[in-house]
């Protein structure tokens, strides 16, 4: 079986040993799986990504969409690829039976969807920004709406995008000025401009359902202004049919330095006064609806992350088994055969690096995707509440950890290939340009800092954060179980407690009305705090590894034990080295706060 898009005995690791996706079978919407439907929904994905996806990966990076006509034009490789993915089923993974769903779990259909990822970054963001937008339509849009656009986008015909960002606004999204005019029929008339929209044009789908955010004519100043409108790049008659083409023209493309294979856009609405949208919900109530969509696409982003580190990580293992090259420190005899360059020390710090990492930011993800299914399945109210809050408080370190250090993941692939890394004859180089992008798109690493301090952790009197406090707590008990894993639970344990320290001071900053000098370092604060998490996340992986060697199977021995060596790794090396960024954080530094332009 092959591993070069993620490890499947990782992956049976974090479903069936760490998470209990078996678990979720008790459940009354799950009650038609088994593990067996789970592994046989993945090894499907497996096959169609190996098979469809992965060969036209460097295709799709070498041969970016051109601008032809008016019109973006891909290789011939993505259409297929994606027909295959949608006729699997895995387009509406998660959905009802009765609309032709699977009615999988969320953790399983990310699990699945991990190796589209894997396998070619850019040929699957079209299927996740489809699920993102019809997802949108479903919970928010009327009957009609639901009738005549999310309908083709369950089967597959239309796709989906999520219009948000202009020239002069970037990510402010207060500042937008792409308007809605009211018609006398009931529609809008839409007039702006929109640049890297992914997806927002292709050859590949009957039509594209544009979500696009803009303001009423009445709309009050800000965020509270801004409203949602469904708008089609053709009409859709009542029955169904396409009409003419919409006043929604591509001005162009951007040529990227990675994910070179979705096409990013510049968009121009009502160029001609005709462009017609929908009013999705209540006015002004757009940006609320919209981040349903923003939250799923910022996880959807940082597995993403996870899949392309996780990738680099697997093929520079790999290179580093079979590259002879030198001898050990203490090798005097030059005519000695050389060893595989896994041998060295330093070496093996890199790939331990990158094992840490990837597999830590995949354990976060796959844990957050549980999460989700406990907001939509657990028995009460208050308890998918709970979940919601959980989920609602990660969903910033899901997204913007990884998008850091897998990052530095596929730097570390690169430099374990040495000048072959560099070069484009081998994936590695091409990994880290592709993954280079998700520090910035769904909001960069600033705008999730900001968010993660200056909201989520006091959010519902800091509901969450409490929960999440509570989690690491039992977790470190359970851990404290076993005297071999002190070293691993100490340095978590020290670690959070600062944290839960310096958190209630820059929150009674924020309270007596310091916004400016709290935030000033909240980049800090979601490295230490991500680091914390994700500590928590590698201690659960450690009692799991010593439950797995408990039960005596030789077989898993070097699994397991790789299992506590990167955990090792991570606590004791890469935790401790966050008591700087808390010492910054106690001090309110203020170097970068009180630097003056003029002094660049």
């Amino acid at each position: 079986m092959s591993e070069t898009l993620l490890s499947s005995r990782n992956l049976a690791f974090e479903l069936y040993e760490v998470l209990d996706a078996e678990a979720l079978t008790q459940r009354e919407r799950f009650a038609e799986h088994s593990r067996e439907t789970f592994d046989a929904a993945i090894g499907t994905a497996r096959g169609i990504a190996e098979e469809l996806f992965a060969p036209h990966n460097r295709k799709n990076d070498e041969n970016e969409p051109q601008y032809v006509d008016g019109s973006a034009v891909l290789i011939p490789e993505v259409k297929p690829a994606l027909e295959a993915f949608i006729e699997a089923g895995f387009l509406n993974a998660t959905r009802d039976f009765e609309v032709g769903g699977m009615q999988l779990p969320n953790l399983l259909s990310q699990a699945c969807f991990a190796h589209f990822q894997s396998a070619n970054i850019a040929t699957s963001s079209y299927a996740m920004l489809t699920m993102g937008a019809s997802n949108l339509i479903e919970s928010f849009g009327n009957s009609e709406q639901k009738q005549r656009f999310l309908t083709p986008m369950i089967e597959g015909r239309f796709y989906g995008t999520m219009a948000l960002t202009e020239p002069h606004a970037g990510s402010s999204l207060s500042d937008i000025r792409t308007r809605a005019e009211p018609a006398a029929d009931g529609t809008y008339r839409i007039k702006g401009n929109k640049i890297f929209i992914s997806g927002g044009d292709q050859p590949i789908s009957e039509n594209i359902v544009h979500m696009v955010l803009a303001k009423l004519p009445d709309a009050p100043p800000g965020v509270k202004g801004i409203s949602l409108f469904i708008v089609p790049k053709f009409l859709v008659n009542e029955d169904g049919s396409l009409g003419k083409r919409n006043d929604v023209v591509l001005a162009g493309l951007f040529h990227k330095m990675g994910w070179r294979g979705t096409t990013s856009t510049a968009l121009n609405f009502g160029d001609n006064g005709e462009c017609v949208g929908y009013l999705v919900g209540k006015p002004h109530a757009g940006l609320s609806y919209m981040f349903q969509m923003m939250n799923e696409a910022r996880i959807g982003v940082g597995m993403g992350a996870i899949m392309l580190g996780y990738a680099g990580y697997l093929y520079s293992l790999e290179y580093a088994r079979q590259r002879p090259q030198g001898r050990h420190p203490d090798g005097k005899n030059p005519t000695s055969a050389q060893v595989p360059i896994v041998e060295h020390a330093d070496v093996r710090r890199m790939l331990l690096t990158q094992k840490a990492y990837v597999e830590g930011a995949f354990d976060l993800g796959l844990y957050a995707a549980r999460l989700f299914d406990d907001t939509q399945t657990l028995a009460t109210a208050e308890e998918r509440q709970q979940a919601h809050e959980l989920l609602d408080l990660l969903t910033p370190i899901v997204k913007s950890w990884p998008s850091e250090f897998c990052l530095k993941a596929n730097e570390l692939a690169i430099q374990i290939l040495g000048g072959h890394g560099y070069t484009r004859e081998y994936p590695v180089e091409q990994y880290y340009r592709d993954n280079r992008l998700n520090p910035i798109h769904e909001g960069t690493h600033g705008i999730q800092s900001l968010d993660l301090l200056g909201r989520k952790v006091s959010q519902n009197n800091g509901a969450g954060l409490k929960q999440l406090t509570r989690l690491i707590q039992a977790c470190c008990q359970r851990a404290a179980a076993s005297e071999s894993l002190d070293p691993l639970r100490q340095p978590l344990e020290n670690l959070v407690v600062r944290l839960s320290s310096v958190t209630l001071e820059l929150l009674g900053d924020l309270i007596q009305g310091k916004v400016n000098q709290a935030l000033a370092n909240s980049a800090l604060y979601l490295k230490v705090f991500g680091h914390a998490v994700i500590g928590w996340r590698w201690l659960e992986q450690a009692i799991c590894a010593e439950e797995g060697l408990a039960r005596g199977n030789s077989a898993d021995a070097d699994f397991y034990l790789g299992k506590l060596q990167a955990a090792r790794y991570f606590l004791t090396w890469e935790v401790p080295s966050c008591h700087h960024d808390l010492a910054l954080l106690v001090a309110r530094d203020d170097t970068c706060l009180t630097m003056q332009d003029n002094w660049f």
